[in-house]
């Protein structure tokens, strides 16, 4: 007799779905085991760890050793190299926000231009902070937030620079084989010349893009967004593109002297 297709499951199995909410409950456990380190708690110990998450001993010490081979932990179970280097990049993070601001705005009322700073999400820049000229008949913005194009200035300079490979291809998933290898090209182009201008085809519209560099990586993109006739890849020298430039080193030199 044959089976009812009603009655056949394509869902996971009891024990893909058990192994899944281990996996989940042991994320968890981790995550609670890192939360107790504060600043009375430098470093951790079983017995600490099993008294306040109400753990086993052994339970405890296996996390600790998980967490320590893994880089969060160090020898001591205190914090180790991940999340030293994931406090580096928030700290240089919240820097950028801090001080982008107000080179952003001089520059904007400079160049008479919106000036866009972004970070690299999954696939492309994300736009961080925005400021606009105070004075102009047009002003072209973008919304924060707003998920910039593979072929945008700013997505061009964050994966120009970007030293894994792998976010690289993953952010080119979407391109046919020919197109990625153009692509490529346009990304080696900016690590020579350390700008990026869009090719979006929106006629009138240009935006240009300029790293950030701060504790000798790419931390950031800035880029004007204007008019053609107010910003041109064929325009050498451009006054426009030069206050860009400095507006970017400057930033980053204020970002790295304060990790010296």
């Amino acid at each position: 007799m044959s089976a009812d297709p009603d009655d056949q499951r394509t869902g996971p199995g009891p024990a893909t779905v058990d192994t899944d909410r281990t996996m989940i409950q042991s994320i968890d456990r981790a995550a609670n085991v890192l939360a107790l380190l504060d600043e009375h708690t430098r470093s951790l110990a079983p017995g600490l760890v099993a008294e306040r998450l109400g753990l086993n001993r052994t339970t405890a010490h296996r996390y600790l050793q998980s967490l320590q081979r893994a880089g969060f932990l160090s020898a001591s179970f205190g914090p180790g190299p991940l999340l030293d280097q994931l406090f580096a990049l928030v700290s240089v993070r919240q820097q950028l926000l801090t001080l982008a601001p107000a080179i952003m705005r001089q520059l904007s009322d400079t160049t008479g231009l919106t000036t866009v700073l972004s970070f690299l999400g999954r696939s492309g820049a994300v736009v961080t902070l925005v400021e606009e000229p105070h004075q102009g008949s047009i002003v072209l913005t973008a919304r924060v937030g707003t998920v910039l194009e593979l072929k945008a200035a700013q997505t061009r300079v964050l994966l120009a620079f970007q030293a894994d490979p792998a976010t690289v291809t993953r952010a080119h998933a979407s391109l046919t084989p020919a197109e990625a290898a153009v692509e490529r090209q346009a990304l080696a182009r900016v690590r020579r010349h350390r700008i990026a201008w869009a090719d979006l085809d929106r006629a009138g519209l240009a935006s240009v893009a300029v790293p950030i560099f701060a504790t000798y990586d790419v931390q950031a993109a800035m880029g004007l967004l204007g008019t053609t006739e107010m910003l041109n890849a064929a325009d050498r020298p451009s006054a426009r593109v030069a206050a860009l430039e400095q507006a970017a080193e400057t930033l980053g030199s204020m970002i790295a002297t304060s990790h010296a």
